[in-house]
């Protein structure tokens, strides 16, 4: 009864730390983690440290209620059994394929849910899954490996490509690289590995190698990507106008690509006459499709491919609210699991998001609520809930059906209160030029710059 009462009262408090805790408990359940590592893991083993345990710790540490993979064991000591050193070599080893299935199967879960509370966004394109395909680079990291010590380059741990479903806003596969200097480029044929007759991929210029273009339309997808400057490819026809967007003119013609000399492949190419430079100083944009005149126009196209920021806001999440990029997590491995617990963090949240949007409406949620401050809340408040409600009394929760775990988030929903997440976006930045460094004065004094500037706005 008074758990009951407790309960209750983080309901009405913070609806989406439990409903963060419910979606926890049903996607990363001990014994479902624990059974993906026996199936995927290729020379590790479990002895006395379960791999559940090593996920719940990263959780800790990427949500940020913990500040360290050491900090999160002292809080969990008692239970784990093991010295915090097996910790990190349990880290340290953890093979990319375990880690890469550990996402698939959290987005299985997070997938259906959404589906359940209807809360897709529209299609970018009717009769396609879209997929956006990006590269991320994991930061530097310290230097706290004896082979970097007494380097002076920044040690990279390494790299992944993430495919993005706009449709539901999910991280919906991730392919890791240990080798931080390896181009994304040759990751790509485990890409083309999952493509699917009617994908849509939209991606960047570092995705524009003959072999990724054909590979796709071998396998029946379709494509819109930006153009690289050192792809081969022959002009059919002249550019011809098709209108104007808000970004310039675009303009349309046929052009043919060749591989080995043998196989050749038809292709549309669309060039958007910018009104403003890009950040590289381009003036204009070419992107090639394979998509069908009949269903995707040149404007259609360019609209597409402006989309493709969707997956930059995602890695912005990353950056902002978790902490994907650990630092002190120098081993390769050990960086791109952290990587991946923010993916799948990030999968959680975006859960979170559809069941608010059938809620309260899509236009409200994605263009006035900050995944910031939702984070924030639940990180304040995730490590006192789980203080005064354990985790045994949870177990129900997870163990709810697809049906009924939605019933339940729409009915969490409905107490919270939006003003508390309002996004409070800042105009255009304005140029300043950059001060004059004078070793005259080396400093000057807050208090003293304020009162002349009081007294100068103060005299006639």
């Amino acid at each position: 009864m008074i758990l009951a009462e407790v309960f209750e009262r983080f309901v009405v408090e913070s609806p989406l730390t439990v409903m963060l805790r419910i979606l926890l408990e049903q996607s990363l359940s001990a014994d479902d983690v624990d059974e993906l590592f026996e199936q995927y893991a290729q020379r590790q083993y479990h002895r006395d440290l379960l791999f559940s345990t090593v996920v719940t710790l990263m959780s800790l540490v990427v949500c940020g209620i913990s500040p360290s993979i050491n900090a999160a064991y002292q809080s969990k000591t008692k239970g784990i059994g093991v010295r915090v050193q097996s910790v990190y070599n349990k880290l340290n080893g953890l093979e990319p394929p375990i880690i890469e299935a550990l996402v698939r199967r959290s987005v299985s879960q997070a997938q259906a849910l959404i589906v359940q509370l209807r809360g897709e966004l529209p299609a970018l394109l009717a009769g396609y899954r879209v997929k956006i395909l990006d590269g991320n680079h994991l930061a530097a990291t310290e230097r706290r490996l004896d082979v970097l010590r007494q380097m002076g380059s920044a040690p990279l741990p390494g790299h992944a490509l993430v495919i993005l479903d706009p449709a539901l806003m999910l991280a919906i596969d991730v392919f890791a690289c240990e080798d931080g200097h390896t181009q994304e480029r040759a990751l790509l044929s485990r890409v083309l590995a999952t493509v699917m007759s009617r994908d849509l991929w939209i991606a960047d210029r570092n995705f524009c190698t003959l072999g990724f273009l054909f590979g796709l339309h071998a396998r029946g997808g379709s494509f819109v990507i930006r153009q690289h400057g050192n792809l081969p490819w022959t002009s059919l026809n002249d550019l011809v106008k098709r209108g104007d967007n808000e970004t310039g003119a675009v303009l349309e013609q046929s052009i043919q690509l060749t591989l080995n000399q043998s196989l050749t492949m038809t292709l549309r190419r669309i060039v958007v006459r910018l009104k403003h430079p890009t950040r590289d100083s381009d003036l204009e944009i070419a992107i090639l499709s394979n998509l069908p005149a009949h269903d995707a126009s040149a404007l259609k196209i360019a609209m597409l491919y402006q989309k493709r920021w969707r997956v930059e806001r995602l890695f912005q999440v990353l950056d902002q609210c978790f902490r994907g990029e650990i630092n002190t997590l120098a081993y390769p491995r050990a960086a791109l699991f952290g990587f991946c617990m923010a993916l799948i963090c990030y999968n959680l949240l975006a859960v979170l998001k559809a069941a608010l949007r059938t809620v309260h409406g899509a236009d409200k949620i994605e263009a006035g609520l900050s995944p910031y401050y939702l984070a924030d809340e639940i990180r304040r408040v995730h490590d006192g809930m789980m203080i005064a409600i354990p985790p045994t009394e949870w177990l129900t929760l997870a163990q709810l059906n697809l049906e009924d775990t939605a019933h339940l988030l729409i009915e969490l929903t409905t107490q919270v209160e939006l003003s508390k997440f309002r996004s409070h976006p800042r105009g255009p930045k304005k140029k300043i030029p950059k001060p004059k460094y004078d070793k005259k004065k080396p400093h000057v004094s807050t208090a003293r710059l304020l009162a002349k500037a009081k007294a100068e706005k103060k005299a006639p």
